[in-house]
This record gives C-alpha cells, sequence and structure tokens, in this order.
C-alpha cells in the first residue's frame, strides 16, 4: 500500500522516522511541510499540527515511536527495527524512551525558550534542562561500554531516536569530552548511510537553529 510521510527534513523527530524508512528502503511519498498545501494536509490529518504523520492506505499513522512500530509490523525490510526477541525488543523500547524524553526534550526547552521575547524566558528552567542532559550523557556513557547500538549489536528503533536526538543536543549543550562513548557512538550513527542521508537533505535549512548551527557534522 502506498505510503505518504508528512514532515519536515531539519525536525528531529521527522528525521527519527526518516532513518526508519531509509534503514529499508521502504518507498513512500515525501510531503515536505514547506511545500504548497502540505501544512494544511496535516492540520485536516492531525489537528494539533505536530509532526510527522505517516499516511498509510488513507489511515493517519501519529507519533514518531508508533509510526517506526508500524512499519515494522505492516512493512518489514531486511533491518529488523524492533527485535523479534521479547526480551530485546523491550531493551530497544525503553531506549527509544530514554532518548525522547532525557535527551531530545530537555534539548528542546533549551532551544525553544531561547526563541521566547526575553521577559517570558526561563533561565532556572534552562539550566535544570542542561543538568538533566549533563547526567543522561553520564549515564548513557556507561550503558555503551562495550556496545556498538543503543540496545546492543544490532541497529533497531533506539538507534532511529538516538541519531537526531544527540545530533541536535551536542549543538544545543555539548557532550563532554568525558563522555568518551557517547561521543563515538554518535560518530557511528553520523556515518550510518540512512542518518547521513536524512542530514544531508536538512543541510539546506540550517540557518533555522535558533542558537546558531555549528560549522561541522
Amino acid at each position: 500500500m502506498a505510503l505518504t510521510l508528512y514532515a519536515h527534513p531539519f525536525s528531529s523527530y521527522c528525521q527519527k522516522v526518516l532513518i526508519a524508512l531509509y534503514e529499508n528502503e521502504t518507498p513512500f511519498t515525501y510531503r515536505k511541510l514547506d511545500e504548497d498545501g502540505a501544512m494544511a494536509e496535516l492540520t485536516e490529518l492531525w489537528p494539533l499540527n505536530r509532526f510527522p504523520v505517516l499516511v498509510d492506505d488513507g489511515r493517519a499513522v501519529i507519533e514518531t515511536t508508533i509510526i517506526i512500530e508500524h512499519l515494522a509490523l505492516h512493512h518489514p525490510g531486511p533491518v529488523r527495527l524492533i527485535p523479534q526477541d521479547q526480551r530485546a525488543a523491550l531493551a530497544a523500547r525503553f531506549m527509544d524512551r530514554f532518548f525522547d524524553n532525557h535527551i531530545a526534550t530537555p534539548q528542546g526547552r533549551i532551544v525553544f525558550d531561547s526563541i521566547r521575547p526575553a521577559e517570558h524566558r526561563d533561565p532556572y528552567g534552562v539550566a535544570e534542562a542542561r543538568a538533566m542532559l549533563d547526567t543522561a550523557y553520564g549515564w548513557l556513557d556507561k550503558e555503551l561500554a562495550g556496545r556498538e547500538w543503543a540496545a546492543g549489536d544490532a541497529f533497531s528503533l533506539a538507534d532511529c531516536a538516538a541519531a537526531p536526538s544527540l545530533f541536535y543536543a551536542d549543538w544545543t549543550h555539548p557532550i563532554g569530552e568525558a563522555f568518551v562513548n557517547v561521543r563515538a557512538y554518535r560518530q557511528r550513527l553520523l556515518a550510518r548511510p540512512s542518518f547521513a542521508r536524512a542530514v544531508d537533505e536538512a543541510r539546506p535549512y540550517r540557518s533555522l537553529f535558533p542558537l546558531g548551527a555549528p560549522d561541522r557534522d
């Protein structure tokens, strides 16, 4: 059945789903949200205007983790993003939530605070978010010792979440040199063809990054 993805190339959550699609070379129509009419179509599908949204044979599938689970169930490919073993699948799902909740969320909090009017900014909240990122980096560094990918030896849902989360987190609150395993893992993710493709597609939009995109990656 035909798949259509409503997404923006520069969005970390959109990249998470794009990685899953690219890993398995899954055919889909890419409705970029800066194209004429795409945002209006998205609003009809999901009035909360959050993206990405996947449409599969007329049915809207919403939220990134659910989209990847849907793809694994209905459009499986050679790369099994949800491990077959139930214990391994649970580990991958846990790491997926870790990256969304404890890397992407505080990273976004810092970025969104920077675009508020000065009188509405929240220095305390930003300091909390930076502290959370440092704590998360420290935990992840220990967790990654001896691992190639986030949940073990195989690329999975967890790595789809990790790649854009760590990519933008390092721009926002740099991963310290002490976190050797996290830094090396981020480089492995950047070298993964599926994520490298998503990063390249987003390059024209780097001026949109509120904190100023660094001249790297």
